[in-house]
């Protein structure tokens, strides 16, 4: 986390790192890996499956000390939900997988954030003795990463309780089927755009891009699953949520002038939702929808048309079923407002 500063003695940023980490992991390492597997009551290599899931480098010297007291009641911890039944045995490297991963991604932004603080208040304190530094990041470290800490734990609760209300009922397993509408919105002529903007430039229209489509999602009781450069995936459990939050993502997301555009696509079906993501051939109808869809437009499958035929909110034009990669027909239908017509 220690921010890079010209002029700074390499040993004195090693040393704030150190710090740094023995304070957010609760004290120095104190296991090798046999060590931390005999303390879980877990074979080696099943430890070192799990930790190198989670995206974690094991040192070369088996015998290094490198893991701590938290680690290892970590290790202990998701070994602990395979034996009572809550994650499948088979599932738990997978388990681990993507809870690194969605944890990876969170943290490289919050050390964006918070090192660019960082160097923001030591802007005006080139002329402080090494000790001196080193205890003014520490203090702003231990100020700062508490507070975000509890807002990402306030977050994940609100999450796990709002997921929870969508999935009562549902099978309590890792992999599970759902009936759902799936939807992808992407940013047309993307590719172009990244070699005409600068990068602060492409950061706005990609903040703008990320803010307001979670606000439309969210708003129209939907979730979103991923966002991956140019394109946001989502779902939802209606018919009639999936089609206004489509129209509401032309309608609000871009509105300059000189925006580009989007496409979107939808499809309704059963998926397979598996640690949080969606699979299967409704996910591929709304990926090919949207990459069939004109700037600007929405279109939707068959299934879907058929639950929005008698919402006197829209219209639906049939366009010609298309053959593409992986279906060889593929019904759409133009969805728009019924005031359009």
């Amino acid at each position: 986390m220690t921010p890079v500063r010209s002029g700074v003695d390499p040993r004195l940023l090693a040393r704030i790192q150190a710090d740094i980490e023995e304070s957010l992991l609760g004290g120095p390492p104190c296991f090798n890996q046999s060590q931390i597997a005999e303390y879980a009551g877990v074979s080696r290599d099943r430890a070192d499956r799990l930790w190198v899931a989670m995206g974690f480098a094991l040192d070369e010297d088996p015998d290094a000390v490198m893991f701590t007291q938290q680690d290892a009641d970590a290790l202990a911890t998701i070994t602990g939900l395979v034996d009572r039944g809550i994650i499948s045995a088979g599932n738990e490297v997978a388990a681990a997988r993507s809870l690194g991963q969605t944890m990876s991604r969170l943290a490289e932004w919050q050390i964006s954030l918070i090192s660019t603080h960082i160097v923001d208040q030591l802007s005006n304190s080139a002329d402080l003795e090494p000790e001196e530094l080193r205890k003014m990041v520490l203090h702003l470290g231990a100020d700062v990463i508490p507070a975000v800490e509890a807002l990402q734990t306030y977050v994940w609760k609100r999450h796990v309780a709002s997921s929870t209300g969508r999935n009562v009922g549902n099978p309590g397993e890792e992999v599970a089927s759902r009936v759902v509408v799936v939807g992808f919105a992407d940013i047309v002529g993307y590719t172009s755009l990244t070699g005409k903007l600068d990068p602060a430039e492409l950061n706005e229209l990609l903040e703008r891009f990320e803010s307001a489509s979670t606000e439309i999602v969210g708003r129209n009781f939907g979730w979103v699953v991923k966002t991956v450069g140019d394109e946001v995936m989502f779902a939802t459990e209606s018919a009639h949520h999936a089609a206004m939050l489509a129209l509401q993502l032309q309608e609000l997301v871009f509105t300059h002038h000189d925006d580009p555009q989007l496409r979107v696509g939808l499809a309704l079906g059963p998926t397979l939702v598996r640690f949080g993501d969606l699979y299967g051939s409704v996910v591929n109808k709304a990926a090919r929808l949207t990459s069939s869809a004109r700037p600007g437009t929405v279109l939707i499958d068959s299934a879907l048309a058929e639950e929005l035929e008698s919402d006197a909110n829209f219209a639906l034009r049939h366009l010609r079923p298309r053959r593409v990669r992986g279906i060889d027909r593929l019904e759409q239908y133009v969805l728009r407002r019924a005031a359009e017509q």
